[in-house]
């Protein structure tokens, strides 16, 4: 490991495999259903199994892993009445998320979103489908955090956990990155004009071209 490899380095081990399972499930490193064999990704990012093993529950806790007896652990496959149910949940928590949000905006928290989406067009331009995925994350928890309402936050957080292991699918065309591009760029002028209405209708324009584009990818339920 090089000096600036171990600057970055989270604190922890398990840290350091929670973000390193997490970024190989949201690139798609490690896709839907595949198995998630620990001696050799213990022997990879050169820990014991301990911290991964920790790590690997948090994720189950998530929603991006499961664990089967004999089997083990492997990436969460979703069907389509999985991620359409999510996506509903979504709408309506976000909804008011984004109420709350109009109300609190801040010039502050507009600079704040403006830099996020500066990171989402940088990594849309690069093809970068790990860091466009982290910038859009931040573009949407920025405006549902200023509702104030952190459990609210919390739960639309868990909602999104689920769907990371897909969204590598759906940022891996370059055009649904355009499409998201100017998807935010009208969320982002419906927020600077204050106008909670129009916010919320694009992002449902938004959420629905990604259930649109995924469907045709997902397993009908059984």
């Amino acid at each position: 490991m090089s000096p600036d490899e171990a600057r970055r380095r989270p604190p922890t081990a398990q840290q350091f495999v929670l973000g390193e399972l997490r970024r190989a499930i949201t690139t798609g490193r490690l896709r839907p259903g595949t198995p998630i064999r620990q001696d050799a990704l213990a022997e990879e990012l050169q820990v014991s199994r301990v911290p991964l093993r920790e790590a690997l529950k948090t994720l189950e806790g998530e929603g991006l892993v499961t664990y089967k007896a004999h089997k083990g652990y492997c990436v969460a496959t979703l069907s389509l009445d999985d991620l359409r149910e999510v996506y509903r949940i979504r709408e309506l928590l976000e909804e008011e998320a984004v109420r709350r949000a109009v109300d609190r905006l801040t010039d502050a928290d507009l600079d704040r979103l403006e830099a996020a989406q500066d990171e989402v067009e940088q990594a849309a331009e690069a093809g970068d489908v790990l860091a466009m995925a982290t910038a859009n994350r931040l573009f949407h928890m920025t405006v549902f955090d200023c509702a104030g309402m952190p459990r609210l936050a919390r739960l639309i957080r868990t909602l999104w956990d689920t769907t990371d292991a897909y969204r590598s699918m759906y940022y891996g065309d370059a055009g649904n990155r355009e499409r998201v591009i100017k998807e935010h760029r009208a969320t982002l002028d419906a927020l600077r004009r204050r106008a909670a209405d129009e916010a919320v209708a694009t992002l449902n324009v938004h959420r629905e071209h990604a259930v649109t584009e995924l469907e045709s990818l997902l397993p009908p339920a059984p």
